[in-house]
């Protein structure tokens, strides 16, 4: 029996797949916690494979690399901290989304995921079979509550937890960043906390993963519903903390709280985060930008400095007949302020070069969007050429609202393999952009101050593919279009609803049908960093093929 612990809560950052290289990962926090006199580590949701796994856990030979690993480590516990980590774990025959008690040299505890998510990006059930009700821990004499994730965010699991001798909660997590979560999250710890009256430390993976970013933003609530410990936001963190029994039961003792971001600086970083880790983990040495002097691939510059550095972002201006002297001026402005390199490819010999080729099958055809998107895939094959011979990853540059409705060239704009832009509205690159120019983000590896220059924000938007062309000659203006799409993308809104708002009924069905035939588009876009709760890929899966148009 104690009537302390301390407990480090190891926010980690690791690579999908990299046994070896988590395990070292939690090796070294381990190591931290011990110089800090912890009794035991908490690591998030599968923190020795990396979340979300998805078929890489149907791979027996993925699932002995990691039980090796795990028994490995747990050898390492006949003295120092104990580690309660998250694993997936083969278990009489069955898979399980597991957290393990590693402990006096061995593997002194087993509990699994009884809650498994099916819905959004989220498929556990595909890969895992659901625990059992779990009962608690228990440890140095204390009974350790350690539900899983999606455990805590219905009642049932908790109360099993409290009604079977539960006295604190340690709960490990995979939980996505996106815009608005971090008030949800506390609310159901808050419930959790206030059904249970137990504390409850609330502990979350960092970093990025294909489209998902994991923000971190762990967290301690006291028994009385108080914010105890708030970690930091889309780093990795390895936090101390003390816990004590008192008469009424065990408490967290209040230590250093860490505001998580909010608005469009949350998104920011995890737009940063996200491109970094996908560049990294995956071996690229840096990326490959065509620069227009628009803003979308200004701000798209603006984030690939602040998370690589400006000697890994090599940007590109491919100008052609109809761009302005405008945008050649605002690009190289722009390449300057952030202090990349920028060469300029002129595009009009391919431009010719197509011409000639198609003129005897265009003859008597009148030019119209097709010489338009010549020029774009132009451009795609050129930037991508570029990554064929330096191996830079292209970095893609269309925002949310123009992938929305369309207004974007397979193989032209849509080539690349990574976009910071995919799940960000038109008006939210405005806002962003203003905000970077003010203010120097935590852990950017950009310069302080303006980065993208004034006219790039204030003029109006264009494609330049023809003369005097903007968008809103293809386009409601931005603002409109996009409180369209949120109705219609991110929260299923009718026609109706969207018109008894003050919206045009022939541009919210325009904007509709727009929106539904350009799904086979967005199917072969690259992936991007997800923001919000509705983003272009799992969280929104609609046929291709399919006549809802006719209900409108």
């Amino acid at each position: 029996m104690t009537d302390r612990l301390v407990i480090a809560l190891a926010q980690l950052n690791p690579t999908l797949g990299d046994v070896r290289g988590n395990i070292d990962k939690l090796r070294r926090a381990r190591d931290e916690a011990r110089a800090a006199g912890a009794d035991l580590m908490l690591a998030s949701e599968l923190a020795v494979s990396g979340y979300p796994p998805e078929d890489l856990v149907l791979k027996p030979f993925f699932l002995d690399a990691v039980e090796e690993g795990v028994r490995e480590l747990a050898a390492e516990t006949t003295e120092g901290p104990a580690l309660l980590i998250g694993t997936p774990w083969r278990d009489n025959g069955r898979l399980h989304n597991a957290v393990l008690l590693l402990d006096g040299g061995k593997v002194a505890a087993s509990r699994f995921k009884h809650d498994l998510p099916n819905y959004g990006v989220f498929d556990e059930k595909r890969v895992f079979a659901p625990g059992p009700m779990p009962g608690p821990i228990p440890f140095r004499g204390v009974r350790l509550g350690v539900p899983i994730c999606e455990d805590i965010w219905t009642p049932d699991v908790v109360e099993c937890l409290q009604e079977t001798g539960a006295e604190l909660l340690l709960v490990p997590n995979g939980s996505p960043y996106e815009a608005g979560k971090a008030d949800q999250r506390l609310q159901i710890v808050l419930n959790r906390v206030t059904e249970s009256g137990l504390a409850l430390a609330y502990l979350n993976q960092v970093g990025g993963q294909d489209e998902l970013v994991f923000d971190g933003a762990s967290f301690v609530i006291g028994r009385n519903g108080a914010l105890r410990r708030q970690l930091p936001s889309f780093r990795e963190h390895v936090a101390i903390t003390e816990w004590v029994r008192g008469e009424d039961g065990w408490d967290c003792v209040e230590g250093e709280r860490i505001a998580p971001p909010d608005g469009v600086e949350a998104i920011y970083g995890a737009m940063m985060l996200g491109l970094r880790d996908y560049v990294n983990k995956n071996g690229f040495p840096g990326v490959l930008i065509g620069l227009s002097g628009g803003i979308d691939s200004a701000i798209s510059a603006a984030v690939a400095v602040d998370a690589l550095g400006a000697d890994r972002v090599h940007c590109v201006m491919l100008p052609s007949p109809y761009t302005s002297r405008d945008s050649l001026e605002d690009a190289e402005a722009c390449a300057q302020a952030l202090g990349v390199r920028l060469d300029s490819i002129s595009i009009e010999p391919a431009m010719q070069a197509f011409g000639i080729m198609l003129a005897p099958l265009f003859e008597g055809t009148t030019p119209d969007i097709t010489e338009e998107n010549l020029q774009s895939r132009a451009r795609g094959v050129t930037l991508m050429a570029l990554s064929n011979k330096f191996g830079k990853m292209v970095l893609t540059t269309g925002n949310k609202s123009e992938m929305s409705v369309g207004y974007a060239t397979l193989y032209g704009d849509m080539c690349g393999g990574y976009s910071v832009l995919k799940d960000v509205y038109k008006t939210t690159v405005y806002e962003l952009s203003r905000w970077r120019n003010q203010i120097h983000p935590e852990g950017a590896m950009g310069p302080v101050g303006r980065v993208i220059p004034e006219r790039i924000i204030t003029k109006a938007p264009t494609a330049e593919l023809k003369p005097n062309q903007t968008d809103q000659d293809s386009l409601p203006p931005y603002d409109t279009l996009d409180d369209i799409l949120n109705c219609l993308v991110e929260e299923e809104r009718s026609v109706d609803e969207i018109v008894a708002r003050g919206h045009d009924r022939a541009t919210v069905a325009r904007v509709w049908r727009l929106l539904d035939r350009a799904e086979y588009k967005r199917r072969q876009a690259p992936p991007g960093v997800k923001l919000t709760r509705r983003n272009f890929g799992r969280d929104r899966r609609y046929p291709i093929t399919n006549s809802t148009l006719r209900l409108i």
